[in-house]
């Protein structure tokens, strides 16, 4: 069971288990107000990849397919994740602006959710 949500967004009763999915921290967010049980780096888009797509949602797809490539070379993370969904919420938190086209949304997909 998995969800998706901005990091910004307050944390809720319902979050379960709460894992950062971007590879730098928020801006102006503290970890207080994050509320983190964990920060997988591992699983976020390496920066090539995120400064390839740069906001642009004409590259959605692309990125897709390139950010799963990615994520296939890390099956231990994806593992987990996925062993975690089944224990129960998990949600997976990002910074990005835009609700739709984010890293945590293409890995939420991948997981199969």
């Amino acid at each position: 069971m998995i969800r998706v949500k901005r990091v910004y967004d307050p944390p809720e009763e319902g979050d379960g288990y709460r894992i950062l999915v971007d590879r730098l921290w928020p801006r102006g967010l503290t970890k207080e107000a994050a509320a983190l049980d964990m920060w997988l780096k591992t699983v976020a888009p390496s920066d090539e990849l995120r400064r390839w797509t740069h906001q642009d949602p004409e590259k959605w797809t692309e990125f897709c397919s390139r950010y799963n490539a990615e994520l296939d070379t890390h099956p231990n993370a994806i593992a987990f994740l996925r062993q975690k969904s089944k224990d129960g919420w998990v949600t997976l938190l990002y910074a990005h602006r835009d609700e739709r086209h984010n890293n945590a949304v293409a890995l939420a997909r991948y997981l199969g959710v």
